[in-house]
């Protein structure tokens, strides 16, 4: 694609100089035949009858101009006629017949003419200057063109970063007030921008800056709007670039982008480098496919080069946004290069809640928006998350024909964007309805009725995404670390559908694959990730990724097949309890069961409080 993109940038200026050129040809046709086109047709006559004319006493004036004669009759006509060169024209009219006294009455004047310069220098400029000209300009033109379009075909070396924070982009300049959350990550860059401002109190001190800025966190947390914020508030130009807009087909341009890069930044000191996604060419060397002649991987090493290469007192800053961070090079991340590294977690609920004050800024709130409730049912949510989730909220109202946001479409759209849009077309049967319905009201029923779940905040069985119904639980405050006791209630809560459905119909179906697949993850990570099954604390299987085959990863096993037929047991010893502890409630809840699952049939959703006092009414207590 990139060398037909050059040759067509190269071919549209030769087309508009072609033009250009034809233009010129036929306005040139258009001045020669205004200068040549023939005059007004004149009235020639011959000289007897001139003659005639004298002695009809019908001539006025006689004008002589060399050879041709200028006659004006008595009614102001005018005729044109010729003498024999050297002739004296009264003698010569004489001669032909005129009559002496008619001819004397008759004025007759010599006209002289001068010559001028234009009657040599005009044709001169017409015929040989001027078609010259043209020809020379039109070679010129193609000649040039012809150099641009090979200058052109090299362009592509150059690095085509963008640039914020420079003269002329102000518009698009942001400071850290625009970054909610992320106060910890915004202290540890505080010392960049104040370096940026003050380099000389820093290296007077004999104190030298980090020069390269790393940061790790998943996506949409703000990583790229952080760089951005660096760059504004210090007030220097920011230069932005992706890691794949280094390495095209041609060998060679990636580590040319680079050093056209660095070049271009270090003119233009103090200022930032942001390389975004910098795990499209940081990646480990010596993996996978390739050799040193590998293409990504010279670009690498030129990037490792420019970073070790820049003087104690360039105040030329790297930074880069990646959320593989264990994927990249050492070489990276060793001192001198990235040696600051920053992590940027998903905001808390307080971070949440600032987040979305800034994304409602300009969208007209009614008086019910709490945006503390909103933070509180969005654990895990991005920043990138609450701007869908807000601008959701907008296309919502706006659609409901609302002139102001309300709560309700806020949280609507939680619900929106976590699990997809209602798919109102997809109409359950009377028979799926119930299966639905008891499905859900099993995984309810079961997280309800043990410790160590999270609270019920809706069941519903209308259609969103793939999923034919939900069970929404959003935990009460954040979790960093979770308990064995946590992931046995979820295993018995994610069975609680299949269970319910088997009790209730004898029958089991598809609607519970998603939560099959769940679970028997979670037991296989309790086993050989986190040390929590009988097996003890051990780590089972070492993964190492492709390269070439990107993101999933290929695990080495490093146990023996005893060993992994002990897994398995384990395995479905986590899953054969998870599926009693559930079958045991739902067995002695059978009539709970049942009134939750009629209800849902009924009303289709149950909000947290419905939910409660359902629990209430029947227990009185919700938790064992």
């Amino acid at each position: 694609m990139a060398d037909k993109k050059i040759v067509k940038n190269n071919m549209n200026p030769i087309y508009k100089n072609i033009v250009i050129a034809v233009i010129v040809f036929f306005v040139l046709g258009g001045v020669f035949s205004l200068l040549y086109a023939p005059q007004e047709k004149q009235n020639f006559i011959s000289v007897s009858q001139l003659v005639q004319d004298i002695n009809s006493e019908k001539v006025k004036k006689i004008e002589v101009m060399v050879n041709e004669l200028l006659i004006t009759f008595s009614d102001d006509k005018k005729a044109v006629s010729i003498k024999e060169t050297n002739a004296v024209l009264p003698d010569f009219l004489v001669n032909l017949g005129a009559d002496k006294e008619k001819l004397q009455k008759t004025e007759i004047s010599v006209i002289t003419q001068k010559e001028s310069v234009w009657s040599w220098l005009l044709p001169i400029l017409i015929y040989g200057i001027l078609p010259l000209l043209v020809i020379g300009f039109f070679f010129w033109t193609m000649i040039k063109q012809a150099k641009t379009g090979a200058m052109q075909t090299f362009d592509f070396t150059k690095a085509r970063a963008r640039i914020f924070g420079a003269e002329g982009h102000d518009k698009e300049k942001i400071t850290f007030k625009e970054v909610a959350g992320l106060k910890e990550a915004k202290e540890e860059l505080v010392e960049i921008v104040d370096f940026l401002k003050f380099p000389k109190k820093y290296l007077a001190m004999g104190a030298k800056i980090p020069r390269g800025v790393l940061l790790l966190g998943g996506a949409g947390v703000g990583k790229t709007l952080l760089a951005r914020a660096t760059a504004g508030e210090a007030n220097v130009p920011f230069f932005s670039i992706s890691g794949s807009e280094f390495v095209e087909m041609f060998v060679g341009v990636g580590s040319a982008r680079v050093r056209d890069l660095f070049a271009t930044a270090k003119k233009a000191s103090p200022s930032i480098i942001f390389i975004d996604e910098l795990d499209a060419i940081g990646r480990h060397r010596g993996a996978g496919i390739g050799g040193g002649h590998d293409e990504r991987e010279q670009t690498l090493n030129q990037i490792l080069v420019e970073m070790d290469g820049f003087d104690r007192e360039t105040d030329v800053i790297v930074m880069a946004a990646t959320n593989r961070g264990d994927i990249l090079d050492p070489a990276l991340l060793r001192p001198g290069r990235f040696d600051r590294k920053i992590i940027l977690d998903p905001p808390d609920v307080h971070g949440r809640e600032e987040v979305l004050k800034i994304h409602v800024k300009g969208k007209p709130l009614a008086e019910n928006v709490n945006l503390k409730e909103v933070s509180e049912r969005t654990p895990g949510f991005s920043g990138a998350d609450l701007a869908n989730l807000a601008n959701e909220a907008a296309l919502l109202a706006a659609r409901r024909n609302k002139v102001q946001i309300y709560q309700s479409e806020f949280l609507e759209s939680i619900e929106k964007v976590l699990l997809g849009p209602e798919r109102k077309s997809h109409v359950l049967s009377t028979k799926e309805k119930e299966i639905a319905a008891y499905h859900e009201a099993g995984h309810a029923l079961v997280s309800a009725s043990i410790a160590g779940t999270e609270p019920i905040r809706k069941i519903s069985i209308i259609s969103r995404g793939m999923a034919a119904g939900y069970t929404l639980q959003v935990p009460s405050e954040e979790n960093r670390m979770r308990t064995k006791t946590q992931f046995l209630a979820e295993l018995a809560t994610l069975l609680g559908g299949y269970t319910a459905e088997k009790l209730t119909f004898g029958d089991i179906t598809t609607g519970a694959s998603n939560d099959l697949s769940r679970a028997s993850d979670i037991a296989r990570r309790l086993i050989k990730e986190y040390g929590m099954s009988s097996l003890g604390p051990i780590v089972f299987g070492e993964k190492e990724e492709l390269v070439f085959l990107g993101k999933e990863i290929s695990e080495q096993r490093n146990y023996s097949e005893t060993v992994a037929n002990k897994i398995d047991l384990e395995v479905e010893k986590f899953i054969r309890t998870a599926e009693k502890t559930a079958t045991d409630i739902l067995a002695k809840r059978k009539d709970l069961l049942s009134k939750i699952a009629k209800t849902l049939i009924e009303k289709e959703t149950i909000e947290k409080d419905d939910f409660e006092k359902i629990m209430n009414t029947a227990t009185g207590k919700t938790k064992k």
